[in-house]
This record gives structure tokens, sequence and C-alpha cells, in this order.
């Protein structure tokens, strides 16, 4: 996923571009570098490594920034370390790499033409689990862990690995007694004070009901979530340090629903099991295709009923981004929870014969090989298909004879799964994502430019050889990113409110694994890890859930949406500027959770608003509801009291919407908030009654209308601010987004509508038949 924003001072002003830059050179200037293991101390002599910043990428003409940077190390390193020498290419949305480099060499740099500065890296130890300790939760933090280990989260997944490390037992005291469920896994499968208990709606393939996880995804997001810690935590090497979970000392419970599907009836028995097993959160990081009306979703459903016994649901968003609309969870009353990146990634070398050498996506344990490779290209290596379908490397294309012990050129990523019998050497293709994941051959995903240029290498050399190297942990010092695999708001059943809620880290994560499953998901690839590295949504909710629970130990009295509004008001704040989906993208932020304990306000969601919610989905009043009552009123999504604020408006119309809230007062005893609007509502006009809220006692509830008004806003148009209290101590930021919708929602609805009504033909033409 290749984000590369492209600086232009003419789109976004002079001074803007200027201070840009100005943040720009701070960043570089305190970034972390990367201990780079493949280079030997010989190697290395005196070199450390250096950061060159050039500027903004070229608006115009292909460019490709690693293959320039390349030339450049060729320039003034001496040819016996210069493949080794380059660490990292910035190419997304700035110009500069970072290099091993002597003093000789660093002022010869400073020297070259588009060279804006060089300066040294300082170095730090990389972690595993790097995700905690970049949102500030180190191991040093304060906790309450009596009152953590109290806390029973329930992962509805694919199961657990009750014999990782990450889920030893060793110092917790007795298993909580509010605590009523069972210890249910199956044969061999032993619970725990860490596991307490573990329930399965699934069969295995020897049809043996089993708890265990064979498929990886339950152990990963489980360890992530609540993991001990794991000293020397690795991936062949890779994202090496001390692999824990968000909170510790918490318990858990499992409940298997997918092997390796995840039917709907299985999750509702999830669902049904853990609310009366007696969870205080569950964490489910399962996606449906597609979006579904509320009242069919099983999510939903599930998650309702939690809500109702005081139960908070953290769900992942989906992974069909970054196109608007394509969220799956969109309930008010669960914790939706899109992925960002964190401040370390993992990349792909590729040296090519000529002596070039280009950074992508792969995480490749070992090289390819000691020497270059022949280079061959999918459509020279078929004898049975057309160019097309063999210049993608579809599976059946690919002869034996033809790729053994060679790299193959591919236009598109290939089934790597399905590549049992004709096995390469590796393979590089072209991909827009940008992160890494584990693949059953060694694999280099390159950006569409350097993609070309391989290809331009191939066709201009009689013998094109390539060789792969092993995968690298290097610093991402523009982290927090939203993925762009991430699912975008808003939905098209409920497009007045913002979803996800919120950002954590989903990209690239080190946590424990099955070792029954294939690391990288290819039913033949029997390698054994202990972790392994992941990337998703999926990755990103258990960081909320975890981040929740720890909140919840502070507050053990707090409700589920007191949790979530600390959450959503304290996220760091993204720019808007980098995303067209805005707030759609990454909700209310990135995740903070030590700024969460002490919000200052929060907005309480009663159940019965999440009930008239449902009563507006029925057709008529009166209708019967999951509680088993008539509807007793209606309330539309910009009348909940929800943390953010959303509402579409008609294009080209003139507008005027309120949004009443209330909000608690969770910090000082006496304090009063201002209210003011931040951001850039050029088109936008906003009043807020009261303005200032005085309180007298903690709990006082105080309410509030903010007013939008606005005149003819274009089509597929999204206008944004913040709301923010402040008391001088405490900020309290709400999203406030007003937009026409997406006028492909209109075409996936009709989809479904004619879906519905090719489905009721048909059926009517079989039973005639």
């Amino acid at each position: 996923m290749n984000y590369l924003f492209k600086i232009d001072y003419v789109s976004i002003g002079y001074s803007n571009y200027l201070l840009l830059m100005e943040i720009l050179n701070i960043v570089l200037s305190i970034c972390i570098c990367v201990f780079v293991s493949s280079v030997s101390s010989i190697d290395q002599q005196d070199r450390k490594v250096y950061i060159a910043y050039m500027g903004s990428l070229p608006a115009e003409g292909e460019y490709s920034a690693s293959l320039h940077h390349s030339q450049i190390i060729k320039q003034i390193v001496d040819p016996s370390f210069a493949d080794k020498s380059l660490v990292r290419s910035y190419k997304r949305s700035f110009n500069g790499f970072a290099a091993y480099l002597s003093e000789e060499e660093k002022e010869k740099l400073t020297r070259i033409a588009g060279i804006i500065s060089v300066f040294p890296c300082k170095k730090s130890q990389v972690q595993t689990t790097r995700s905690w300790d970049f949102m500030g939760m180190s191991t040093t933090i304060e906790r309450r862990p009596d009152v953590e280990s109290d806390i029973i989260i329930g992962v509805i997944d694919t199961g657990i690995w009750p014999e990782s490390e990450s889920f030893s037992d060793e110092g917790l005291g007795p298993v909580p007694t509010k605590w009523k469920g069972v210890c249910d896994g199956g044969k061999d499968f032993v619970c725990n004070r860490k596991i307490i208990g573990a329930r399965s709606f699934s069969d295995d393939e020897s049809n043996e009901v089993s708890a265990r996880d064979r498929t990886g995804h339950g152990t990963h997001v489980a360890s992530i979530l609540a993991g001990r810690q794991v000293r020397d935590a690795n991936y062949y090497g890779l994202a090496q340090g001390i692999a824990r979970g968000g909170v510790p000392s918490a318990r858990l419970a499992v409940y298997k629903v997918c092997h390796p599907d995840c039917e709907d009836t299985n999750i509702l028995s999830g669902f049904d099991h853990a609310i009366a097993d007696g969870v205080d959160l569950i964490s489910i990081s399962i996606s449906h295709e597609y979006q579904s009306e509320l009242i069919l979703d099983a999510i939903a459903i599930g998650a309702f009923h939690a809500i109702e016994r005081g139960i908070l649901t953290v769900h992942a968003a989906g992974n069909k981004g970054p196109s608007l609309s394509s969220v799956d969870s969109y309930a008010p009353w669960i914790l939706a929870v899109g992925a960002g990146d964190i401040d370390r990634r993992i990349v792909g070398k590729l040296h090519l014969g000529n002596e070039a050498n280009l950074v992508g996506n792969g995480i490749n344990a070992f090289p390819s090989s000691d020497e270059a490779l022949p280079l061959v290209y999918g459509k020279e290596v078929t004898i049975s298909c057309p160019e097309t379908n063999a210049s993608n490397c579809d599976q059946q294309c690919l002869e034996s004879p033809f790729v053994e012990q060679k790299v193959v050129l591919c236009d598109k990523r290939p089934e790597l799964e399905a590549f049992n019998t004709s096995r390469p050497l590796g393979f590089i293709y072209p991909s827009d994502f940008n992160f890494s994941t584990v693949m059953p051959f060694p694999v280099v995903a390159l950006t569409r430019n350097d993609f070309n240029l391989v290809k331009s290498y191939k066709y201009s050399t009689r013998k094109a050889e390539v060789q792969i190297l092993k995968s690298e942990d290097v610093n991402n010092p523009h982290a927090p990113f939203v993925a762009s695999f991430s699912a975008r708001g808003p939905s098209i059943y409920m497009s007045d409110i913002i979803k996800p809620d919120v950002i954590a880290p989903g990209v690239e994560i080190l946590a424990a694994f099955s070792p029954i499953a294939s690391p990288s998901g290819a039913t033949w690839d029997h390698n054994s890890v202990k972790f392994s590295i992941n990337s998703g949504t999926s990755m990103a909710c258990p960081h909320v859930t975890a981040a929740a629970a720890f909140v919840k130990s502070f507050h053990p009295e707090w409700s589920p949406s007191a949790i979530k509004s600390a959450l959503m008001t304290t996220a760091w704040e993204l720019s808007a500027s980098l995303y067209s989906e805005a707030e759609f993208a990454y909700g209310s932020g990135y995740i903070n959770p030590l700024k969460a304990i002490n919000p200052g306000l929060v907005y309480e969601t009663s159940f019965d608003e999440y009930l008239m919610i449902w009563c507006n989905l029925s057709r008529t009043l009166g209708d019967m509801i999951p509680t088993g009552d008539s509807c007793p009123m209606k309330l539309t999504p910009k009348e909940v009291n929800y943390p953010s604020m959303a509402a579409q408006v008609q294009v080209k119309r003139a507008f005027k919407v309120s949004f009443p809230r209330t909000v608690t007062n969770v910090g000082q005893v006496n304090s009063t908030y201002v209210a003011s609007i931040k951001g850039e509502p050029s088109k936008l006009h906003f009043s807020v009654k009261p303005k200032n809220l005085q309180f007298t006692t903690l709990n006082q509830k105080m309410k509030f209308v903010l007013t939008v008004r606005g005149e003819k806003i274009n089509s597929l148009t999204i206008q944004r601010a913040s709301l923010l209290w402040t008391d001088g101590v405490h900020r309290v930021r709400s999203p406030v987004v007003i937009h026409t919708g997406n006028t492909s929602n209109g075409e996936r609805v009709l989809k479904l509508s004619m879906f519905n009504i090719i489905f009721v033909v048909l059926m009517i033409v079989i039973v005639l038949y």
C-alpha cells in the first residue's frame, strides 16, 4: 500500500509548504536508526547511519526514488560496500534515504545536487510488539494488576494454542469468582489461570470438537490482547525483542467459531456463551464479506445483547479499504477499529545484476540464495497459457522445468499459496499495498515504477539476474498512518455516524502463533513457528480491546460507553489533508491509552438509546424488538449521545443540523469547560449552546447542542472540524463531519436490490417448476 503524497506548495499554500518541510526536517532529525544485522562489523568499518533529506518527491514524470538513491550511493560509497550501504528509502510523502556512510562519504554526499541536508541518526533497540511502546504503554507505566487480573476478556476467533509461552499463568492468582464458564476445549486442551475458559463451536477436519487453534489467527489476536511477557520473541530474527500484550494480567475466555470459515451460527453461539459466562469485554476480529442491515448481522446482534449486559464489544472494521463505504462494522453499540502502522516497518530488498538496489515489501526469512539467480518473465515460462494469464503468473501457467532455480517476474500478485507443484525460488510483482506479509516463497512487492524498472532491466540484458535479500526491520518515521487496506466509512446503511471509531496498530505486528499452523497460509507450507507477523484490522482490534481493559482497570465502575468515549475523545488526531476520506478513514484518531485514563468528560450512551436506534430500523412503531417489547419511539444516529458527530446532507442545498449531547464530568470536582471549534470549517458555521459548562461535582451531567449550518455543498464532499471542550487540563475532542454521501452507495444498494430481485424471481421459477 504505497502512499505517495507529492508535496505541492501551489495546492497547499507556500506557508504551509514551508511549515511541512520544517516538520519533516524535525521528524527526520530525531528518527530512530535501525540496526542491520546483515552488515558485519568488519564491513561497516567506521561507518554509521546517516539520513539524507531531499525534500519533496517530483510532481511529474516517472521517477523511482529507490533507484535514484541507489545511484547516489554508488557515486560516493566504495563498490565493495555499496550493495550493503542503503538502509531505507523514503519515497511516499517526501524524498530521502538512510545509509551506512563513513565520514568521508558523508561529506561527498553533502556536495551532491538535490541533497538538502545530511545528519546522523540515533540508534535504539527495536522491540517485537513495538506497538505498545509506540503508544506510550512501556513496561514501566503504572498499572493496577489486582484489578486487571479480575478482568475477563472473551475472544471470539479461531481458538488458541494454550501451550504458548504468551499464555503462561505464572504469578497469577485464583480465577475470578464471577467467572461462570467452563473449560471445554476438547481432547488434550488444558486451561490454566490465564486461559480460564474455552469452548469450540467449529469442528476440525477430523470432526473433533476442539478449541485448539490450527490457523494461528486466534492465538495471534489473544497474545496481542493479553499475552504475558516473552523475551527474545522473533520471526526468524525479524522484529526481535519482548513480546507482550496490552493487559498481561487479564484473563482470557476463548470461543472458537471459525475453522476456517466463521459461520453466523457459530458466531452467535460464541456471543451467547460469552455473555452468560460473565466476560467483561468481547474482542472479535472477524468481518463479513459485505455490510448487512443490523437486524441481519450476527455480530451486531450478539454485540447488542452484550451491551445490554454492560459488555463492550470491540470489532475489526474490515480490510476492504481504501474505498469509501467499505467498513463492515457500523453499529453504534460496537467500538469499530481501523488499522494504522507503527514506527517500525519490515521491508524486502532486491539486488539487480546491474548493481541497482530496490526496496519493496516482503517478509523473507532468508535470502533466496547466496548468489544472484536467473530472472524469468511469466509469459516466457509457459507453453499452454495465453500471454495475459502467463504474464500474471497464473498457477497453472508456470511450467516446472522452466522455473526451477529461478526468480519469476509477474504482472500481478500470483496466488502463491497454490504453487504446490512448480516452485520457483522467488517472485517479483507490483503492489499498491504498503505492508509486508509472510509468503511461502521469497518475494519482493514493488511500486509500479520500480517494477517497470525491473522489467526494463530484464529486456535490456541477455543474462538478467536478481537476488532477493533477507528482510530487514527499519524505522518508520512517518507513523502513525492509516493502512490503505483498512476499511472506510460511512456505512451504506447508517451514514450519520462516523465509522471506524478509532484506529490502532495493525501493520506488521509480531505476536504468538500456533506451531501447527502455516505462517504463510499455504497448506503445503509446514514451517512451524512460535511467533509470526500479521497485518490487518484483526490485529488492530485486540489493541483497542486491551486499551479498553486498561482503562477499565483504573475505572471498574465505568460503563462501556464511558470507556469507549474516553478512548475516542483522547485519541491522537490525524491530518485530514492526507486522506480524502478524512474521519471516515481514521474515526476519532489513533488511540492513546494513557490519556484515556483521565479524559475529563465522557459521553455516556444509555442502552435505551441503542434500543431506539434499533427501533429506527423498524418499519413502523410497535414492531417487535430484541428485548421483546414494542418500540416506544425512534432515535436517529445524529441524536444518539455519541462522542463523534456526523450528518449526511443534500447536495447543493442549504442545511442546518443539530447534535444534542450530554457530557459527564469524570475529571475534577470543580471545573469549567469552554467550547471551541478547531480545524478549517471554511464553508460551515458552528454554534454551541451553552458555550461554557460549569461542573461542581463528579459524575455531574450537563447538556449542550452543537448546530452546524452551511450552503450548497457539492457531491462527494466531506467538510470537517473538531469540537473541543477544555478546562485548562483536559482536552475533550469530538470530530464533526458533514458530508454529501458516496455516489457508489446507491450503486451498491442497487446491486443488492437487483440481487434480491433476481433471487426472488429464481425462487418463484423453481416453485412453479
